[in-house]
């Protein structure tokens, strides 16, 4: 009660207990922004509805289709075809796609990866845990590392990890101490890079306190891979994201294309990360700049050029690939394909990787995300799902101006992270309630609540932390996986 009536008093409040918090930068900047946010959540209220119909045309333009849509693509590549002139597309089928329900699922299926693996285990998250369900992952590389030195032939299986590096580096016992046995025993096989945003820098990485400074930024990607096999998910690998804490989680099988392109993907920002070493010191790639010791424009630069050149590449590759795919001069059934030896399916389901790295100028999940808002249209049945409501006031704007139907999946307040918390961190899932409410508020004065439905998701002893977005559209047969 006592959290809920902190919420609804408003900026005034939110203010005050900023006061409170002199030792606590990180959590006074996290309370900060939701001030600000309600305060001008509610001077915009009374002025912006009947701008509403415009919102579409006031979004940032569609990117331009480079060709125009050919009759021999399938149907459902015509409405996103304008996602490749930013991203690679993946065709593939969907027996391939395997969605997992429960974090137990995601945990095992892990394991087993790991165990056969003979080429590569690539992990990037945001931190790994200190637990024993952690360290049982940790021993299953430590064992499949052991049988790859002990075959009869050379192996070539390498494992490279990617963390953040505030995070990762959290406490005595943390990501990197779990992570130095591996280091240790199999220097040649095995890589950690520890992402360091380059806004953490000078007086304020010395004057932010540990658990505080991941709000400046943080590496956030989740992909799991294994040989050419890739798991898809928003779960971190702790304890919690292997028990109770709903996630989501995409498994493609046998999807060499793909796996290819997170590898260098995770190698490119590894690239540009620091280097952890054996004895727990880190070190930055030969011939790189430091991310928060040089110079803060050259390293981003650098950065924006080393990653971009991997998306590029891809995206050059699989433009190939499409064009023999469904413009070559003797396109193959899928029983002649057989025929012929190619076992895999005919693709059906078209995946789109969207990066969003915003320190280094690259701005493609948020293009991507607020096009395919301006473009739904009525008929369109739009999914949005987020453990923490708190959409820009651009998306809000778009939701409510545009005509396809909305259904939003949030965390109740019981099943958010914070919910329970001591001090004023408990407060913040009510501040995320009050923003769910007033937007809601505005849902029902447009009389748009049977176009635009908000859903809690509610389970005894869970949480909930899965984040995405998804459109059902008049193209069937089509998916889109996005937002790492």
């Amino acid at each position: 009660m006592a959290a809920a009536a902190a919420a609804a008093a408003g900026p005034v409040l939110w203010r005050r207990l900023l006061g409170l918090l002199p030792g606590r930068p990180g959590l006074a900047a996290l309370l900060g922004r939701l001030s600000d946010r309600l305060g001008r959540n509610r001077d915009r209220r009374r002025r912006r509805s009947p701008w509403l119909l415009l919102a579409p045309l006031l979004s940032p333009t569609v990117p331009q289709i480079t060709s125009p849509p050919c009759c021999l693509c399938p149907e459902g590549v015509h409405r996103f075809q304008w996602i490749r002139n930013l991203v690679p597309e993946f065709g593939v089928s969907s027996s391939h796609v395997r969605v997992l329900s429960s974090p137990a699922e995601f945990f095992e299926l892990m394991k087993g990866q790991i165990k056969v693996a003979k080429r590569r285990v690539v992990m990037a998250s945001l931190y790994l845990g200190t637990g024993p369900l952690e360290q049982e992952l940790v021993d299953c590389l430590e064992s499949t590392l052991e049988k790859s030195l002990q075959a009869k032939f050379p192996s070539d299986l390498k494992v490279s990890i990617l963390l953040d590096f505030t995070r990762g580096s959290r406490g005595r016992k943390n990501s990197r101490t779990m992570l130095l046995p591996l280091l240790q025993r199999f220097p040649e096989q095995v890589r950690v890079s520890l992402f360091h945003t380059p806004n953490l820098r000078g007086l304020l990485r010395l004057l932010i306190p540990e658990r505080f400074n991941e709000t400046i930024g943080l590496q956030h990607i989740k992909v799991y891979l294994f040989d050419n096999n890739v798991i898809l998910s928003g779960a971190n690998l702790s304890d919690s994201y292997f028990t109770n804490r709903q996630d989501r989680y995409v498994f493609l099988q046998d999807c060499p294309e793909i796996a290819d392109f997170f590898t260098e993907l995770v190698d490119a920002v590894g690239d540009v990360s620091l280097q952890l070493q054996g004895d727990d010191t880190v070190q930055v790639v030969e011939g790189m700049v430091h991310p928060y010791k040089g110079d803060r424009a050259a390293y981003c630069r650098a950065a924006n050029k080393r990653v971009m050149d991997v998306i590029n590449s891809a995206r050059a590759r699989q433009q190939v690939l499409h064009a023999q795919t469904f413009h070559g001069d003797s396109l193959l059934t899928q029983e002649d394909a057989a025929a012929a030896g190619d076992r895999r399916p005919a693709p059906d389901t078209w995946i789109y990787p969207l990066i969003q790295m915003k320190p280094f100028e690259i701005q493609i999940d948020e293009i991507v995300t607020e096009t395919l808002l301006t473009e739904a249209e009525r008929g369109a049945k739009v999914y949005l799902t987020t453990g923490y409501f708190n959409l820009t006031q651009a998306y809000m704007d778009l939701v409510l101006g545009t005509r396809a139907e909305y259904q939003i999946l949030l965390a109740s307040p019981e099943v958010n992270g914070f919910f329970g918390a001591k001090g004023v961190a408990g407060a913040i899932p009510a501040a995320y309630v009050h923003i769910e409410r007033q937007f809601f508020s505005e849902v029902c004065s447009l009389g748009q609540q049977e176009r635009v439905q908000l859903q809690e998701y509610w389970r005894r002893g869970w949480t909930f932390h899965a984040k995405g977005a998804g459109a059902a559209l008049l193209a069937l047969r089509c998916g889109v996986i996005c937002h790492l």
